[in-house]
């Protein structure tokens, strides 16, 4: 009998997760709280907050400080671990998996005093549900116009929070049934603050839809995958998905350590091997994937937001000394920065069907007749040691070297207060 991807995640409730797996989740986690912490001290989102704790109390903790019910705090957490755009992506999922999953599964294990180790593991087993979820769903799902990480993303919390309570399996179907009705996210919101409320969205709805999965209330037994299930009415491919074993799909999370586009950061990494004066360029043609021209290549961008998606205005960055990595270098003065304008002018971007979503070229022409060519693909396998090594730094850079270490100490270990106190400021 063939099994729905629904049937699929209930038997996947009780797999065990890898030890890399395990490894992956504990630097997404430190990555995720040092994006959620930076996030909230930009106050951007201080009167949202504000509302949301006026809603009542709980015991589940925002980051930044104050408190809510276990839904609330998840919506908080979700949306502002998101604010900066600066969280892990899985591009076979086309989505950011953490700021949906982490932020639900974290606070309802604040309501349960769970240990850190059993969030690790939810959490770990509920990114990979959405990376299956988004692999089921596919890429015309994402290209009509569905933000993944919201969609897909609210399956995972489903999942996530289901392993920390230990739902049997008629109450995690339950549970998806009820997200089916739930799970929503549009790409239309890119560019707006409602982008980052997709993730708190998602995470909100994986926390409530198992709570009431466990309290009793019903919903259709395969709302993912029956004829008018979710995937049906939300342009879903219905690709075959295979649990995975021993190689989950998580271990190919990619993190940013530019502060931009993904799709950005194969040319910006190919960057680093660079090995000319700037002052030689004559001309620089970039190749990327298709899909990256319509997203990230605004050819002459005006506001510092608008830079973060510009391969010329980045790439001139860069090749000038400025550094990707910082948030407070995109800034409005730098696209009118005239050494950035003259440099943009010399860079061209092209498609290249060949390419991968996480591969890009690039060919410069200096003076002389010289030239050089630099290739780079985020799917380069990273050792766990340089990846955490790459993420400290990142969290150095966004919160300071005292907060960065504090916070990362609370991430490795298994105490969950530990954890909350670096996220509230306590």
């Amino acid at each position: 009998m063939t099994r729905t991807i629904t049937d699929q995640l209930i038997r996947f409730r009780k797999a065990d997760v890898p030890p890399d797996a395990l490894a992956m989740m504990r630097l997404s986690l430190f990555d995720w709280a040092a994006c959620g912490i930076a996030g909230a001290a930009t106050g951007e989102f201080d009167e949202f907050v504000a509302t949301q704790r006026a809603i009542g109390t709980g015991q589940s903790g925002f980051i930044g400080g104050g408190s809510g019910a276990a839904p609330v705090a998840a919506l908080v957490n979700g949306t502002l671990s998101h604010a900066l755009d600066y969280d892990d992506t899985h591009f076979a999922h086309l989505g950011h998996p953490s700021v949906a999953v982490l932020p639900a599964v974290l606070a309802l294990a604040e309501e349960i005093q769970a240990p850190l180790e059993d969030v690790v593991d939810a959490a770990a087993l509920g990114v990979e549900a959405s990376i299956l979820v988004g692999l089921w769903l596919g890429r015309s799902h994402y290209q009509v116009g569905y933000h993944q990480t919201a969609t897909a993303g609210a399956f995972g919390a489903v999942m996530g929070t289901a392993r920390l309570l230990a739902l049997d399996k008629d109450e995690v179907r339950a549970a998806l049934g009820l997200c089916a009705s739930m799970a929503s996210g549009l790409k239309a919101q890119f560019g707006t603050m409602a982008k980052p409320l997709n993730a708190g969205l998602a995470a909100r709805t994986g926390v409530e839809a198992t709570l009431w999965a466990q309290a009793g209330m019903t919903a259709a037994k395969d709302g993912l995958a029956a004829p008018l299930g979710f995937g049906a009415t939300h342009h879903g491919d219905a690709s075959e998905v295979t649990l995975p074993k021993a190689n989950w799909q998580m271990v190919e999370i990619s993190h940013k350590f530019h502060a931009c586009c993904h799709g950005l950061h194969a040319m910006l990494e190919a960057l680093r091997g660079a090995d000319f004066d700037v002052d030689r360029v004559e001309a620089l043609h970039i190749r990327t994937h298709p899909r990256w021209m319509s997203v990230c290549n605004i050819t002459a961008p005006d506001t510092g937001l608008a830079a973060k998606f510009s391969y010329a205005q980045t790439c001139a960055m860069t090749l000038l000394g400025h550094d990707t990595g910082a948030i407070a270098s995109y800034t409005d003065k730098i696209t009118q920065d005239p050494d950035v304008v003259a440099l943009r002018a010399k860079i061209r971007v092209s498609e290249e069907a060949r390419l991968t979503e996480t591969q890009s070229e690039i060919a410069v022409s200096l003076t002389g007749g010289a030239m050089r060519r630099l290739r780079h693909d985020l799917a380069t396998p990273l050792s766990l040691e340089v990846r955490a090594a790459k993420l400290q730094d990142k969290a150095v850079a966004l919160l300071g070297a005292d907060q960065a270490e504090a916070l990362w100490g609370a991430s490795q270990g298994d105490d969950l207060r530990s954890l909350t106190d670096q996220l509230s400021g306590a």
